[in-house]
């Protein structure tokens, strides 16, 4: 019903209006700068951005939470960014193992709760590292289902396979091959993955391209 519900509010174009439950991310008014953030080239970021040059608007969905740099740098460009902060919703009620398939599915529908096809690209940032196994196929399926054929995801995981707790980050948009790191918090991480399992769990997606870097981050583009 929901999902019904949202296909008739974005309409046979795919763009939400302004009342839509799901809302595209405003820009917001000047904050002072994080101390603590650092910058960090990205082969990931450039690639993602390239794939997306386009004359028209497309739409982008931020799963890192709304973040006065992203939503500035991607709106600028002419696009439609939404935002969803995917961790804290997982924080708050993401099912227990065990859990029935209506109960998974009807906290997707509350986190990413949108029409087949919406998104041109997907900003997963390091989140899929902290979703329950019980949550991570039904997670990724969905968002298969709300990215358009041809639509990029770009991912980040801890190179550190062994690692009990890892840093968590807010991740913004400085330019077109640039990202600040504000690092959040040290937390344990539901799964950690090597190459090959990002592989496995991306498996019916059309490519998967690693992008190697010198620190404890990798790069990972998703093409769906």
């Amino acid at each position: 019903m929901l999902k019904d519900l949202l296909k008739k509010a974005f309409g046979s174009r795919g763009s939400a209006p302004a009342d839509s439950a799901h809302r595209p991310a405003e820009r917001q008014p000047g904050l002072p700068e994080d101390p603590s953030a650092y910058a960090r080239h990205s082969h990931g970021l450039e690639q993602f951005l390239a794939n997306l040059a386009s004359e028209e608007p497309l739409q982008i969905l931020d799963l890192g939470g709304v973040t006065q740099a992203n939503v500035v740098y991607l709106t600028g460009l002419g696009h439609k960014l939404y935002s969803e902060e995917l961790l804290r919703s997982v924080d708050r009620g993401a099912p227990a193992e065990g859990a029935a398939q209506r109960e998974i599915e009807s906290f997707l529908d509350q986190t990413l709760g949108y029409p087949e096809a919406s998104f041109d690209g997907v900003l997963v940032w390091d989140a899929l590292e902290f979703v329950p196994p019980v949550l991570l196929k039904p997670l990724v399926r969905r968002l298969q289902y709300v990215s358009k054929p041809g639509a990029y995801l770009l991912t980040l995981f801890h190179a550190d396979e062994r690692a009990e707790l890892v840093p968590t980050y807010s991740y913004r948009i400085q330019d077109g091959q640039t990202l600040m790191l504000a690092r959040r918090q040290m937390r344990r991480p539901s799964q950690l993955f090597n190459n090959r399992a990002v592989e496995r769990l991306f498996q019916d997606f059309q490519s998967v391209k690693f992008f190697l870097a010198r620190d404890h981050l990798r790069e990972v583009i998703v093409r769906r």
